[in-house]
């Protein structure tokens, strides 16, 4: 999977049931002009993400699957990682500085508020794109002056 700046819109795969939300997020992502792909567990999440780029990870911190930890640890295995962003009724500081402290990008405390989703989802996919870019960038080597 290939990502090139400026030619890939936001985008992002939700994993889980998302039962109350699913239909408030397909609206925000249509209304931003971004793209949304959806699977419910964590097998089809990988099967989706074989298949389409994708910038940005929105999971339910359970599945029944596992949990968010175990979609992190998925993530990481992809050559080019989306950044993970873990969903919760209840989100505190403890989960958010876990989270964190682990490598997932950032929390969304439920139900969902259309600002703070776009926010967030916005935030995750130029983080992304900036540490895309930078390691795909060839390290700069400088001749020693002698």
């Amino acid at each position: 999977m290939k990502f090139n700046s400026g030619e890939m819109p936001v985008s992002a795969l939700l994993v889980g049931e998302f039962a109350d939300e699913r239909l408030l997020l397909r609206e925000i992502f249509r209304n931003c002009g971004w793209r949304l792909f959806e699977a419910s567990d964590r097998r089809w999440a990988l099967q989706a993400l074989e298949r389409n780029p994708v910038r940005v990870v929105i999971t339910e911190t359970s599945l029944p699957s596992g949990d968010w930890r175990k979609v992190l640890q998925d993530l990481r295995k992809l050559p080019v990682p989306p950044q993970l962003v873990v969903t919760s009724r209840l989100a505190d500081d403890h989960l958010w500085a876990e989270v964190l402290n682990i490598g997932g990008f950032d929390v969304l405390a439920r139900p969902l508020d259309r600002d703070e989703v776009e926010r967030v989802v916005a935030s995750a996919s130029r983080h992304f794109e900036t540490r895309h870019l930078r390691e795909a960038r060839p390290a700069v080597q400088t001749a020693s002056v002698a």
